[in-house]
């Protein structure tokens, strides 16, 4: 094992890890009014409306199913009865179906900020970072379970990918897991965790504050307030 491989599949993810963690808590002690998703929706609504169901809609499934994936030992599937095809078709047409939808949901709510005008105005680098960021990450898994498993390939991550996250978070890493893995693998991961890095200063931070409540409240209606009529002027 080279040191570049120690870094890449040990030191890098628990740096990544430290700054979600410490920013977090250093955000919320300094930053607690800018704690939210700066909501735009004042300058523009016809198109943060789908752009927005559809990738939190997205998002929240693409989420479940890494957990199902990574988190969950294959054992238990095993146990319980669900065979390897049975996964992986659940995997290939249950998460691509997910990851269309919240790619579909980012393209929107990228081309919403490129292309009009008072939000593009208003909106920060980390604005854009964390968007540009999120969208790659999103795209590269998306293109390793539809391009990758779904044409056949016979890289099971459950056995690989899976036991190496969860030492990590055990504090028990063994990166050899992830030597052998796919090169598209390994950049969705190392994307994800500088991700992480950089979560805690944008304002990803708002997902911690009840964000299914976003899926089901009704849209602020803003309204222009009317002048007074008949007002009595005072003596």
């Amino acid at each position: 094992m080279s040191s570049l491989d120690l870094f890449l599949w040990v030191i890098f993810p628990y740096i990544c890890l430290t700054v979600f963690v410490l920013g977090h808590i250093y955000r919320y002690n300094t930053d607690q009014f800018g704690w939210s998703a700066k909501s735009s929706q004042f300058l523009e609504k016809k198109k943060l409306k789908w752009g927005s169901i559809l990738f939190h809609w997205g998002i929240i499934f693409v989420f479940f199913g890494h957990v199902a994936g990574v988190l969950i030992p294959k054992i238990i599937y095993d146990n319980i009865g669900i065979t390897d095809h049975m996964y992986h078709f659940g995997a290939v047409w249950f998460g691509g179906a997910a990851g269309v939808i919240c790619v579909i949901g980012g393209a929107l709510l990228f081309m919403r900020r490129a292309s009009v005008k008072r939000i593009r105005m208003n909106s920060k680098f980390k604005d854009w970072l964390s968007l540009v960021l999120l969208g790659i990450v999103v795209i590269v898994g998306f293109t390793n379970t539809v391009g990758y498993t779904a044409s056949g390939g016979d890289f099971d991550y459950r056995t690989t990918i899976g036991p190496w996250f969860r030492g990590i978070l055990t504090f028990n890493p063994e990166p050899a897991y992830m030597i052998g893995a796919p090169i598209g693998f390994q950049a969705h991961i190392l994307l994800a965790f500088v991700l992480f890095a950089v979560w805690p200063f944008t304002r990803l931070v708002h997902v911690w504050s009840l964000p299914l409540e976003y899926l089901k409240r009704k849209y602020l209606v803003y309204r222009r307030m009317a002048p007074a009529k008949n007002v009595t002027k005072r003596n």
